[in-house]
């Protein structure tokens, strides 16, 4: 059973999305409130394996509020999907800074909705080719040169291979596809690398592909 905690400022988009995920064997929100300081209190308490976080919410954004929940050792099993209104770079880029495992807009179809949970929940990351890309060039306005980091000695070459791809967006499938090997392969690949490099997840990947030199602007694709 996934468990999943709603965090949106609008009563009718909760009880819209909670009726929705209520309604799948699978699924179950555990509790839902409308301000980030609410959000990061429930995550403490509730302990869901999915945060469905909207931006724009009083008493702390919907990203401190993933900060704060990303952040804290006792919530490691915890994904966080941003809601918003609209597809902001800005908010993209910090989202996934913040750790966020994906990006959702709030007029998405409701099978992509429950799509998106369950793929959060596996470990992969709601993250197309085009978002990545927004991602990276955003990143590229606010950061230093890349510099390859200490920690990219840790893993072989296949595997900075396989980095590269997830950086520029492909789910293991596509990935699969690139290198010849078979999606679970690449999914070893992928469980493998985020180990070595001590990340979270498949978005914090996209993060350090770009920061690591392994993928720049306008290779995606």
């Amino acid at each position: 059973m996934i468990s999943i905690l709603l965090a949106d400022d609008q009563n009718l988009i909760r009880a819209g999305f909670r009726a929705l995920l209520d309604a799948e064997a699978d699924m179950k929100v555990v509790a839902e409130c409308g301000t980030g300081r609410e959000a990061a209190r429930l995550a403490r308490q509730y302990h869901p394996d999915v945060v469905l976080m909207d931006i724009r919410m009083p008493d702390g954004d919907g990203l401190e509020a993933t900060r704060q929940i990303l952040s804290d050792p006792s919530l490691s099993g915890t994904r966080v999907v941003i809601l918003t209104t609209f597809e902001l770079d800005e908010y993209i880029a910090e989202a996934v800074r913040a750790g966020a495992a994906g990006f959702l807009v709030k007029d998405t179809e409701p099978a992509e909705l429950l799509r998106a949970v369950r793929i959060v929940h596996d470990g992969d990351a709601l993250l197309s080719p085009s978002v990545t890309r927004r991602i990276m060039a955003q990143l590229a306005r606010h950061s230093r040169a890349a510099e390859p980091p200490v920690a990219l000695d840790r893993i072989t070459e296949r595997e900075r291979e396989v980095l590269q791809l997830v950086g520029e967006g492909l789910n293991n499938a596509e990935i699969a596809d690139r290198l010849f090997i078979t999606p679970l392969t690449a999914k070893t690949h992928v469980s493998r690398i985020m180990a070595k490099l001590m990340v979270r997840d498949r978005a914090q990947l996209v993060v350090l592909a770009y920061e690591s030199g392994l993928v720049r602007p306008g290779w995606a694709g």
